[in-house]
């Protein structure tokens, strides 16, 4: 190996003679470079990049790693029925009518979100003239690389950079977070604005901050308020109120934030409901803040749930490192290790933040996203100050489940109503070798490198088994079903559209550039169909449940696109005589 290293020395001299200098003696050295970093010496001496730029993509090669590894899922994958075309839908709506602040769907009135991500829908539209899942993607994917980097900026003094990437690997293959970054939902947007408002409170309680600082914090706050909604301004507001207060510092919160954050925060926020009022009137923004703020918090219409729900759910959201993170800190508070400021915050920011979304009436999953960020770090703190055998035991766990999980895969993929794929199967063989790796990494009780080897694992898969997206599409989204439901309806001047019974689809508009009708009973199913010159999405599921439409399915003219029955006349059909069904027959 030294040999073959060393031929491929001479080749480089040969072909770039600055890449590696030589003293008087004619020895090749390469000075004050360690072994990892000599690919970018290397790369700086033979195409003469300066020193700072080489620095700089050494920083952030780490985050290019992590968003190659998500690329194929962001560019292959179709939008969601319920969240993510809904979103488009309104968009779409508020550009015909000219509406900014004020966001509507179907016509009917939707306050339920700030305006700041469907703004950035609207500039992505405007940039490629059509709705594109991967610059969608990157509102949610960059936040997050952002968020793994503000808490990487804020533990740097403290870890190494070895411990920092295990902690930017742990966060970024929770269940939760990942799936935040990958979805097009505003979750993660405030998320990087929370981390950002909390980072700068700290450098300001820190004596490190700047004058600028004291403009950013109230700043960041409405930000997060302007992407998501009130919990943007609870999670800072409450950690800072309660980490002064256990530090037994609570008349000082005025000096961090004082009259003049209030009125910057305020500031904005009269403009943003001025914007309301202006285009919406008093109906509008008392939806806003009174329905879709007060009432989700103390009485919820939507959402509502038992306040140990979040005790449950917390478990699977950050799998697989739940335990990891659990008896890290239960561990480090026995032993009285928990000491510095830094971690104090941190754990007054996912305790205060806990029994505050404890207490609201409406609780979803994805309302604990700002804590992953502090419970991932908080740990990658306390770690090297424990030495507990339940360290080990508690990445063993989910190691050993997630090497079971791809042999159980094999078994149960018949289960699954959706096509086979040799990238589903590649995926399940790649993370069964990194899971059975890391379980020998760990025998050689080496818990950072089974950490690394389980999240590259995780990540290895997901990006493998991606590619087999465009055959899964179909069967979990809309985009093909309704592509193809509307070059139909063109070429045969068909005029109306109808779903039956299924969750998003007057969504379909994106695609049908018309609105869709919701059909809620057979009856009425057949009796449209008899009309003719329309269009009935289907789906598989409720044929099978219905003897009696599985057997009038069978005598229309239809096509089967996914999981979906495209039905609409045929001229080749006798007028009058399709859809007609002898429902005496199927029921005897």
């Amino acid at each position: 190996m030294y040999t073959f290293r060393l031929e491929c020395k001479f080749i480089i001299i040969k072909l770039f003679p600055r890449a590696y200098p030589s003293n008087n003696a004619g020895r090749i050295f390469s000075p004050d470079v360690t072994k990892k970093k000599h690919f970018w010496y290397i790369f700086r001496n033979c195409f003469g990049v300066k020193r700072i730029y080489i620095l700089t993509i050494m920083k952030i090669e780490r985050y290019f790693i992590l968003l190659i590894l998500v690329i194929p899922v962001l560019i292959l994958r179709d939008f969601t029925p319920n969240n993510e075309l809904k979103y488009l839908s309104i968009v779409d709506e508020a550009l015909r009518d000219g509406h900014f602040f004020t966001f509507y769907h179907q016509g009917g009135l939707y306050a339920d979100k700030p305006p700041l991500y469907f703004w950035l829908f609207m500039l992505s539209k405007w940039i490629w003239g059509e709705y594109n899942m991967f610059s969608l993607s990157l509102f949610s994917i960059i936040p997050a690389l952002i968020s793994i980097y503000i808490m990487n900026k804020w533990v740097e003094e403290d870890t190494t950079p070895s411990l920092r990437w295990s902690g930017s690997l742990m966060l970024f293959t929770s269940a939760f977070f990942i799936g935040s970054g990958l979805v097009l939902r505003m979750d993660m947007l405030m998320c990087m604005f929370i981390l950002l408002a909390l980072y700068t409170f700290y450098k300001r309680y820190s004596g490190k901050g700047r004058p600028r600082d004291r403009f950013l914090l109230p700043f960041y706050i409405f930000m997060a308020i302007f992407s998501k909604g009130p919990i943007g301004f609870i999670v800072p507001l409450i950690t800072m109120f309660v980490f002064l207060l256990v530090k037994r510092d609570i008349r000082s919160l005025g000096r961090y934030f004082g009259w003049l954050e209030w009125g910057i925060l305020l500031g904005c926020c009269a403009i943003w409901f001025l914007g309301i009022y202006l285009e919406g009137g008093a109906t509008y923004l008392n939806n806003l803040l009174f329905h879709q703020t007060i009432n989700r918090a103390v009485d919820s219409f939507d959402h509502k749930k038992a306040f140990w729900y979040y005790g449950v759910t917390f478990w699977y959201s950050v799998a697989p490192w739940s335990i990891l993170y659990i008896a890290t800190i239960l561990i480090a508070i026995k032993k009285r290790v928990l000491t510095t400021d830094k971690e104090k915050l941190f754990l007054t920011a996912i305790v205060s933040t806990f029994v505050i979304l404890s207490l609201f009436s409406g609780k979803l999953d994805i309302y604990m996203l700002p804590l992953f960020p502090f419970f991932t770090y908080l740990t990658i703190l306390l770690l090297p100050k424990i030495k507990e055998k339940w360290i080990a035991f508690s990445v063993y766990i989910p190691v050993a489940v997630l090497t079971i999980a791809p042999i159980a895969a094999f078994f149960i993929r018949d289960k699954f109503n959706v096509p086979d794929s040799p990238f589903i199967y590649v995926a399940i063989i790649t993370l069964f070798i990194f899971s059975l790796t890391a379980c020998y990494i760990l025998y050689r009780k080496r818990v950072f490198r089974a950490i690394n080897c389980v999240a590259l694992g995780i990540l290895s898969a997901l990006f493998t088994g991606a590619f087999a997206l465009p055959r899964i599409n179909p069967y979990i989204g809309l985009t093909t079903m309704a592509t193809e439901a509307h070059h139909i309806c063109e070429e045969e001047h068909i005029d109306h559209y109808y779903y039956y019974k299924f969750r998003g689809g007057e969504n379909m508009d994106v695609y049908l550039h018309e609105e869709a009708m919701k059909i809620t009973s057979e009856d009425s199913l057949f009796n449209i169909y008899r009309k003719g010159n329309c269009m009935i999405f289907v789906k598989e599921k409720n044929v099978a449940r219905s003897p009696v439409l599985s057997n009038w399915i069978q005598q229309v003219h239809h096509e089967k696109v996914g999981n979906f029955y495209l039905i609409h006349p045929d001229n080749s059909l006798v007028p009058g005589s399709f859809g007609q069904v002898n429902v005496s027959t199927v029921s005897n």
